[in-house]
């Protein structure tokens, strides 16, 4: 790190993913931090008071790119419900595939890491079925889709979705029939919501 650069909770979250990359989350330490920050230890912890709070802020971040890009399709009133729910769970698809496929070492380090940080998983998941909810009520608000309870519709359709997005499932998401099979999903979800 420069000197004249300012060390930053954010430069600290950009050097660990590297340094997870690097050494996977058994091995990577808050000493291998600061010497790719090019500080002490001690200014690390001075941003993050343990290891176990650096670990669960790389966890939250990477989650919240997730999260952040679908919130724009759950929040994009100007189209239908039904496009936005197909559109939301396609990008949530898309997103995690691509994390798997294009960067298989860092996937896994954070599929590690998330098994440590519950909470950070939870919150992740309570955002994502928030936005689900949003657009469910849109749709029964514009009487395109039947929900008594938009929460709980929300609720249903990640879990039966899961098989696309959960990263349990990662090594099917490449399989021959896994666009095929997620489409099918999709329009069956889709004919109960609007029954």
């Amino acid at each position: 790190m420069a000197a004249t650069e300012t060390l930053t909770a954010e430069r600290i979250l950009e050097a660990t993913e590297e340094v997870l990359r690097r050494h996977g989350p058994a091995k990577a330490t808050v000493v291998d931090v600061a010497r790719a920050l090019g500080v002490s230890h001690g200014s690390v912890y001075r941003h993050f008071r343990t290891k176990a709070a650096l670990r669960e802020a790389v966890t939250k971040r990477w989650l919240d790119r997730t999260s952040e890009a679908l919130d724009g399709i759950a929040g994009d009133g100007s189209r239908d419900p039904e496009t936005r729910l197909r559109d939301w769970l396609a990008a949530l698809f898309t997103a995690k595939r691509r994390k798997a496929g294009d960067d298989p070492e860092l996937f896994a380090t954070y599929s590690v890491l998330a098994g440590e940080q519950v909470g950070a998983v939870a919150e992740h998941i309570d955002e994502l079925t928030e936005q689900l909810t949003r657009i469910v009520s849109d749709g029964a608000a514009a009487e395109v889709f039947h929900s008594e309870d938009p929460a709980v519709s929300a609720r249903a359709v990640f879990q039966a979705t899961g098989r696309f997005h959960d990263p349990a499932y990662a090594g099917e998401w490449d399989r021959a029939e896994a666009d095929a099979d997620f489409a099918a999903a999709v329009d069956l979800l889709l004919r109960g919501l609007r029954a």
